[in-house]
């Protein structure tokens, strides 16, 4: 298959999933009594979500630095594992804690995919 479109497809998927959160965190109550369980603060809910929507332009866009991709790839992993961690804390089930794990799945083959392209 087509480096290329390995690549958007996924990065496609990865950014369509940031931008469904980060609109979800400011929209679904449930996500926003979600953080207050969890223990946070309600600006955490509104800078993740602003990160969350800032990273999915970033991958987007190709014309972004590729310092700032590598940026964004970092902090999007760290955010998977993040989520994940807090999910399993809370005694979330399995199968809504994993989903994290599945996307940072998606997010490696994203930039294993990019370095190939673009390197």
């Amino acid at each position: 298959m087509n480096k290329k479109i390995i690549y958007w497809t996924v990065t496609v998927i990865v950014s369509a999933l940031m931008i469904f959160s980060g609109i979800a965190y400011f929209t679904i109550p449930e996500v926003v009594e979600g953080f207050s369980k969890m223990g946070f603060q309600d600006y955490f809910r509104v800078e993740l979500a602003i990160a969350k929507l800032i990273g999915a332009v970033v991958l987007l866009l190709p014309m972004i630095p590729k310092i700032v991709r590598e940026w964004t790839f970092a902090g999007f992993a760290i955010t998977f594992v993040s989520a994940f961690i807090a999910h399993l804390s809370m005694g979330d089930p399995l199968s809504v804690s994993i989903f994290p794990i599945i996307v940072l799945a998606l997010l490696a083959v994203s930039q294993r995919y990019y370095y190939k392209l673009y390197n």
